[in-house]
């Protein structure tokens, strides 16, 4: 006999002849409310060790889950070990809910909000709770609240990031809408802080937002990031630049670095601060900035509207996983965008051995005037 598939009005039927029904979700999964009866079992600890649950490989169980996608794979599991009758609930808990059959919820796994709202996130083996709660207690530091700015404050919010620190002293103008999307037409003329703690908290209230409403400068600069786990570049001027990544090699802060103009934008991570001859700076890529006229920011050139959302949600990607600790991430990489294109290409970039921040036993220089050393002066 293969899997049979039943409803859950079916699998109320059969708890009442005695045939167990097991859900295989998750604790926090179950709280939310799951069918009455039914015995939570995850699907990972059901599979690795069926006869703890039913040595009997003959005996009738009923499997459920969220909407029926994990009981059915359960079910196909345990058939291939030898269970011999094994039932599915199409629809799951959601179409026993539904359907308006009696269910329990259990309000000892905590946090009802927390479990619902990064529920996704939960289901990743890479996140899981341990991760979430670390998203949770993370700073992120972020220069400037406009058009990369904005992609990435979303994102970190929605993603459940505790902290953002928001540094910028400008104020929302309607040029800004076309690609700054923090901000909306009724905030032309707020400060651009108190847009982005608006939109942010209306996506997450749980997210504290601090603001300052300042230029970043050799001065504050320290303040500004000081508490951060992770800080995100996307200012749009050169000596804002390099003021960011001297502080982070000096404080030993992972820089997430994305920069557009015009129809290309990029991407990348430096960590020189934390792998001093491992990882480049961003001095490293730009030993010295370029001319002025060679470098138009959006005002004087444009920019697509839609490229810095790319770019943006690179470098909230890029953030998430420095926090979680997974993955790859872009230091010793350039990632290059052409919109135009649609075509992404990579450099590989090198830890500069001579670099005047970050070479491998240099003593930080302290900083410099930035204004006047972009300025070629």
């Amino acid at each position: 006999m293969g899997i049979e598939r039943i409803t859950p009005s079916q699998a109320q039927e059969r708890q009442r002849r005695g045939i167990r029904l097991i859900d295989v979700r998750e604790p926090h999964e179950r709280a939310g409310g799951a069918a009455a009866d039914s015995l939570g079992v995850p699907k990972a600890e059901l599979e690795a060790d069926p006869g703890a649950i039913a040595q009997n490989r003959g005996e009738p169980l009923m499997l459920i889950c969220e909407r029926g996608g994990r009981s059915l794979q359960a079910a196909e599991r345990l058939h291939a070990l030898g269970y011999s009758s094994i039932a599915s609930v199409d629809g799951g808990t959601s179409r026993w809910i539904g359907d308006g059959l009696p269910v329990v919820r259990d309000e000892t796994q905590g946090d009802t909000n927390f479990h619902e709202r990064y529920s996704r996130h939960l289901r990743l083996p890479e996140v899981g709770i341990a991760g979430q709660r670390r998203l949770e207690a993370a700073d992120v530091a972020m220069i400037g609240a406009g058009g990369l700015g904005s992609p990435i404050a979303f994102y970190l919010a929605a993603a459940g990031v505790g902290r953002l620190t928001i540094a910028d002293d400008d104020v929302v103008d309607r040029s800004n809408l076309q690609r700054q999307i923090l901000h909306t037409d009724d905030a032309v003329g707020t400060r651009k802080v108190d847009s982005a703690r608006a939109r942010v908290a209306a996506l997450n209230p749980d997210v504290d937002v601090r603001r300052f409403a300042e230029r970043v400068t050799a001065a504050n600069v320290e303040r500004l990031i000081g508490d951060a786990d992770v800080v995100i570049d996307g200012a749009d001027n050169f000596p804002a630049r390099y003021l960011v990544n001297d502080a982070c090699v000096k404080l030993g802060k992972p820089l997430v670095y994305g920069a557009v103009h015009r129809f290309e934008g990029q991407a990348s991570v430096f960590d020189a601060g934390r792998r001093r001859g491992q990882a480049p700076c961003y001095r490293c890529l730009f030993p010295e900035p370029p001319p002025p006229e060679a470098a138009p920011n959006c005002a004087e050139a444009g920019v697509l509207g839609v490229l810095p959302g790319v770019i943006g949600l690179v470098q909230a990607t890029e953030a998430i996983k420095l926090i979680l600790g997974i993955g790859d991430s872009l230091a010793g990489r350039l990632l290059h965008f052409d919109a135009l294109a649609m075509r992404f290409r990579e450099t590989r970039l090198t830890p500069d051995p001579d670099c005047v921040v970050c070479a491998p036993g240099r003593s930080f220089p302290g900083y410099v005037d930035y204004a006047t050393f972009c300025a070629g002066g």
